[in-house]
């Protein structure tokens, strides 16, 4: 994949193969509207409620920045060479783009002391607004010699910034950065829209504004987005706050690293015809949609270490419902093509975890899903959803072309799925958290109309693959949710529904980490750390334990006790128990010992104890079995007695 480099020294593209990275050679031209979008946005809802995402109109009142802009680098600007980054290090085998080394122009901003009359040169010349350093970067023409707008720790008002940021060539030696200049985060910026940008990397800014999209990006090219904050003002229940927060359309290569991106009420993320890029080790999340989905024919697409949480249709979704006339060619069919959705934490989400509408060859593996489905399901394999939005012409022009839709305004045309991988996930909803209706929704077959291109029947189950996951969602005769009798019984009995449930280290405390435990494989589950901001394991303190529900005296037989860890741990079973009348010991068999969340355990039906005499109980210490998430024991003594004053009917 062009422009992208592993994060790890010295691994080759083969060592991708554990994110289903594959190196892919786009066609030559592709991406490239060849039409002319219109002008305005015109928002439709289908029948079923899905969205039709196009491009956001140029709000009235937006000056066009000059096509013949010159540099204005004058004799005392100085170049120097574009330094290296590092990569992340909390998990250094995500993707990065590699930027290069490159001889820059630098341009300083400070809003508060800068001058627009000033070179701009060092910082002690910097100038007053971004708009006077964007004007002097040459408008469209291929750049030779790269920018650099180094931007003064403040906040920067909408007058002080392009109407829109357009036409600057950044190319591979020679790109365009706007970046924070005194740390991530100190330089704060309103709403940003950017149009026919390409090689420009956005570092460390803080963007945050209600109203509009926060910041759009439209028919641009190998867009950076790093280290940045993106947040939408305002409150989602009265949609008093962003549409999206982060839209990208008709873009080529967009890079989305080290991010957080929240406040929408539809999507915090929305990729309409994107084709190349990833989105890594971000935080996505407080959104009334879907947090993040790629869809309208986008391609090639990474999606990998990021945390997803607070939103609700859903977490994450490869698919959904475009317009006919915003696709580009040649991605006319599937809504979604060569995504990887791997080692992402999605949790706290109303609807379902991720899932596929209208995809074809999507791979979801290694992921943790944690409360998720309170208003439906948890993992959902769905129709996609095609319409055509006013532009007859444009839709019959992509028909022709072989593309799969309709020219009838207010149709609807279902868009199947086809060779899709939900393999070696995680899902765990806690006791009392269950999805509302069932585990899966995987509709019954379709059929388009006769002139849409789409196979007939149309499939969302098309080389679906569901395997190897491990789910404890509701209880064991919880919906499964799919009516194709063979494709029930094959994910009956490839993965583990309600069977073996798993643990994680401490989610009340953010730690969403997967203990390894018995019965669950090694390749199931994250493979490395989950979420780009989760804390690292706490350094092990010992490991203690302590009974509880033990009186110190009573007239009544102890049937039930409970012993509560500091932490989960697993291993533990009625041998660990030790139990004593006086020095007799006594049997535990017939006992019964649960837990709801590796936590606290109950030990029941205590036999023997209806005799009136003292009576110890001590759990075992080192050799038991019994460890946590570090591989540590409980330390002994962990030990309650009691006094029975009278002997009772057993």
């Amino acid at each position: 994949m062009q422009g992208i480099r592993p994060g790890k020294a010295g691994q080759g593209r083969e060592g991708w193969g554990r994110f289903g990275i594959h190196q892919v050679s786009l066609p030559k031209g592709a991406g490239k509207p060849r039409f002319s979008l219109p002008r305005h946005v015109i928002r439709t809802v289908a029948r079923r409620g899905r969205r039709r995402n196009r491009p956001r109109q140029r709000l009235p009142g937006w000056r066009r920045l000059s096509m013949r802009a010159r540099s204005r680098c004058r004799p005392r600007l100085e170049c120097e060479r574009l330094e290296s980054r590092s990569l992340m290090a909390a998990d250094v085998s995500l993707p990065m783009l590699d930027i290069g080394s490159s001889t820059l122009i630098d341009v300083w901003v400070d809003p508060v002391r800068g001058d627009d009359s000033a070179s701009g040169a060092v910082r002690e010349q910097a100038l007053r607004t971004v708009t006077e350093a964007w004007r002097r970067v040459p408008s469209g023409v291929p750049l030779t010699t790269g920018f650099r707008i180094n931007l003064a720790a403040g906040t920067y008002s909408e007058a002080s910034i392009p109407n829109y940021w357009e036409s600057r060539r950044g190319t591979v030696t020679a790109p365009v950065i706007v970046r924070a200049a005194d740390g991530v985060g100190t330089a704060r910026l309103p709403a940003i829209n950017a149009f026919n940008c390409r090689r420009l990397y956005l570092d460390g800014l803080d963007i945050s504004a209600g109203g509009g999209d926060v910041a759009h990006f439209e028919a641009c090219t190998h867009v950076l987005l790093r280290d940045c904050t993106i947040r939408g003002l305002g409150t989602i229940a009265t949609y008093d706050v962003p549409q999206e927060t982060l839209k990208a359309n008709q873009c080529r290569f967009m890079y989305v690293e080290r991010c957080d991106i929240s406040g929408a009420w539809d999507n915090a993320v929305d990729f309409v015809a994107v084709q190349g890029g990833h989105v890594v080790a971000s935080r996505i999340h407080r959104a009334g949609d879907w947090a993040l989905y790629v869809k309208g024919g986008s391609a090639n697409i990474i999606v990998a270490g990021n945390e997803f949480y607070d939103a609700g249709t859903g977490g994450f979704t490869a698919g959904q419902g475009t317009g006919f006339e915003f696709m580009v060619a040649p991605w006319l069919t599937y809504e979604a093509t060569g995504i990887t959705f791997r080692n992402n934490l999605v949790r706290d989400v109303q609807g379902a975890g991720f899932g596929v509408n209208g995809g074809s060859e999507i791979v979801i593996a290694n992921n943790v899903v944690y409360r998720a489905g309170s208003r439906s399901h948890m993992i959902e394999v769905a129709f996609g959803s095609r319409t055509c939005d006013g532009d007859v012409a444009a839709c019959q022009a992509r028909l022709a072309q072989g593309g799969w839709g309709t020219t009838t305004i207010g149709g609807d045309e279902p868009i199947p799925n086809r060779n899709v991988s939900i393999i070696d996930n995680v899902l765990l909803n806690p006791d009392g958290s269950a999805s509302q209706w069932q585990q899966f929704f995987v509709p019954l077959p379709r059929t388009p109309s006769p002139d849409s291109n789409i196979p007939s029947p149309a499939r969302a189950d098309d080389g679906l693959t569901i395997a190897r996951n491990v789910i404890w969602n509701g209880s064991v005769d919880h919906p499964l949710g799919i009516e194709q009798q063979g494709l029930a019984a094959a994910i009956i009995a490839g993965n583990s529904i309600n069977t073996l449930r798993p643990m994680l280290v401490d989610p009340s405390r953010g730690n969403y980490r997967v203990i390894a435990a018995a019965g669950i494989p090694a390749t199931v589950g994250p493979q490395g750390d989950i979420g780009p901001l989760l804390p690292a394991p706490p350094l092990p303190t010992p490991l203690t334990a302590a009974f509880a529900g033990v009186p110190a005296e009573t007239a009544f037989a102890v049937t039930s006790v409970t012993i509560a860890f500091a932490r989960p741990v697993t291993g533990v079973t009625l041998d660990d128990f030790v139990l004593k009348r006086g020095s007799t010991f006594l049997s535990l068999a017939g006992a019964r010992l649960t837990t709801t969340d590796g936590r606290t355990y109950t030990l029941s039906q205590i036999p023997g104890t209806t005799i009136a005499a003292t009576y110890l109980i001590r759990l075992k210490g080192q050799g038991t079995g019994i460890a946590d998430a570090f591989g540590l024991a409980p330390m002994p003594p962990i030990i309650a007695s009691w006094r029975m004053t009278r002997t009772v009917a057993a």
